[in-house]
């Protein structure tokens, strides 16, 4: 009984599994993959420069629409993405495909030696640009020296 039991919970186990949909993680073409680092690190760019209206010009039509200046758009990140806005080091990683979207997780350091990871959401636009439909930041552990 206990075998039966088992057997049923690992079948049941498996069929849940194969139900669930997968993210489609691939590979990125070169050109897309020069294009979407080129965004992100052109945003970064920007914010170290204090430009608003140049960051504020990669992010996705969605986003625009939800903060709808320039300013509004940079007050958001200065205060829930202080690493973004200002950071002392930015490494890329290898983009990944997503669907249609393509990730791009950036390794940031900060002023104090901390260590973040950013994770990138872009999408491709209708004229095939790509512009940054969201980020998460998560800090990472250790620190640089």
């Amino acid at each position: 009984m206990l075998r039966l039991l088992i057997a049923l919970g690992i079948g049941l186990a498996l069929a849940v599994a194969r139900a669930a949909p997968l993210p489609v993680a691939g590979p990125v073409a070169s050109g897309d993959a020069r294009a979407v680092r080129g965004v992100v690190a052109a945003q970064l760019d920007a914010f170290a420069q204090d430009d608003a209206a140049r960051a504020f010009s990669y992010a996705a039509p969605a986003i625009q629409a939800m903060f709808q200046t320039p300013e509004r758009f940079v007050a958001m990140v200065r205060a829930g993405y202080p690493v973004v806005y200002r950071n002392a080091s930015a490494t890329f990683f290898v983009p990944q495909r997503d669907g249609e979207e393509i990730v791009q997780t950036v390794h940031l350091g900060d002023a104090d030696g901390g260590i973040w990871l950013a994770t990138y959401r872009l999408e491709r636009q209708a004229d095939g640009s790509w512009r940054i439909k969201g980020c998460d930041v998560q800090r990472a552990s250790g620190k640089t020296t």
